[in-house]
């Protein structure tokens, strides 16, 4: 998982808990719009029997009124109970990618350690997975239709015109981060800022 596909979730759960805010203060502006109307027939009520009739009709308005106004907060209830439950999912679903992280991180320095590189599988020029070697990335690749033996030299095309594509890298301290091992570590004050 991609540090890009971690905020992106992340502002996907911020956008949630922005419209689940939303949703809230709609249901609040909707319950105090059912107490005012509320408040004015108790005030029309209490001004006399001649106006028996209008009441009437008044309250007959306010039930549809009410009855539609309860299906909208009930809508509305279970929206929030919705994006609640997507909230905690994508909490979720962060908490598992910051460990896949910490976790790659690991298995990075073990790997610059000892030498060597991880293989990152691109799958139409998107990341698809990490592994630790070659042969692991085309046994997994195997198990995604690929034949082993059809493996060659990487072309010059670019990888989103490529249905599979391997990219060996590395954690490189000169430029802070990671590098393809193909790109020639930079020399003295040429890494990144």
């Amino acid at each position: 998982m991609t540090a890009g596909r971690l905020r992106r979730l992340e502002q996907t759960a911020g956008q949630a808990r922005t419209r689940a805010r939303e949703v809230q203060g709609q249901a609040d502006a909707a319950w105090v719009r059912h107490l005012r109307v509320v408040r004015e027939l108790t005030d029309r009520a209490e001004s006399g029997e001649s106006d028996a009739a209008i009441l009437r009709e008044l309250v007959a308005e306010f039930e549809a009124a009410l009855r539609k106004a309860e299906s909208a907060a009930e809508v509305l209830r279970e929206l929030s109970d919705r994006q609640e439950a997507a909230l905690e999912r994508a909490d979720i679903d962060a908490s598992v990618l910051r460990e896949r992280g910490r976790l790659l991180e690991v298995e990075l320095e073990d790997a610059r350690r000892a030498g060597r590189s991880l293989v990152l599988l691109l799958h139409w020029g998107e990341p698809h997975s990490i592994h630790a070697g070659r042969e692991d990335a085309y046994a997994y690749a195997a198990t995604r239709g690929v034949p082993v033996n059809t493996w060659g030299p990487s072309s010059n095309r670019p990888a989103s015109e490529v249905n599979w594509r391997l990219v060996p890298f590395t954690q490189d301290e000169t430029v802070k981060g990671l590098r393809s091992v193909a790109v020639p570590a930079p020399q003295g004050g040429e890494g990144a800022a």
